[in-house]
C-alpha cells in the first residue's frame, strides 16, 4: 500500500497543482485509496496550497466522493416515481435485508455499499437496480439475492 504522500505526489505529477485540477486529483486519490481520507486531503492541501475548506467544498459538492471506506461494489436502487410505483421500495428493502445495511452504508467486509438515487434514467425498465455500472431492470425481490451472489463471489 502506498503512503498518503506518495499518492498525493503521483496525483500532482499527473494533474499539476492548479485549482482547476482539483476534481481529477480527488478522483485519482479516491480510486487509489477507496475514499477521501482526511489525512490525505490535508496532504493535498499542503502540496497544492489550496485551503482545506476549498478542497472539502468541492469534495462535498459532488456525490461521487466518499469520506468513509466504500465497498468494492456499489449497489444503487432507484427511488424515482416509475420505480416507486412498480415496487422500488420493496427492492430496496430486499437489498438492505440481504446485505444487512441501510442506504448510505457499507458492509463490514467492504464488499458492498448501498445508495438510493432519485432517478437512474431507465424508467421503462422500472424498477431498476444497478450494481457498479450494470443495470438490472424489471427487478423483483426474488432476483436480488442471485444478482448479489454473483458479486459476492467475484475477487
Amino acid at each position: 500500500m502506498k503512503l498518503k504522500s506518495q499518492v498525493v505526489d503521483e496525483v500532482i505529477e499527473r494533474h499539476g497543482t492548479d485549482r482547476s485540477a482539483l476534481i481529477p486529483q480527488l478522483q485519482d486519490i479516491q480510486a487509489s485509496e477507496g475514499y477521501l481520507a482526511e489525512s490525505t486531503l490535508e496532504e493535498l492541501s499542503k502540496k497544492t496550497n489550496l485551503s482545506l475548506s476549498v478542497i472539502y467544498g468541492v469534495a462535498t459538492f459532488y456525490a461521487q466522493f466518499h469520506f468513509q471506506p466504500h465497498g468494492k461494489h456499489t449497489v444503487r436502487v432507484c427511488r424515482g416515481t416509475a420505480c416507486h410505483v412498480r415496487g422500488g421500495k420493496e427492492i430496496q428493502k430486499t437489498v438492505e435485508n440481504n446485505l444487512k445495511i441501510k442506504d448510505g452504508e457499507t458492509t463490514p467486509d467492504l464488499k458492498f455499499s448501498l445508495e438510493t438515487v432519485a432517478c437512474l434514467g431507465a424508467c421503462a425498465l422500472a424498477p431498476v437496480m444497478v450494481v457498479d455500472q450494470v443495470f438490472y431492470g424489471n427487478m423483483s425481490s426474488n432476483r436480488v439475492q442471485p444478482i448479489l451472489e454473483q458479486y459476492r463471489s467475484k475477487k
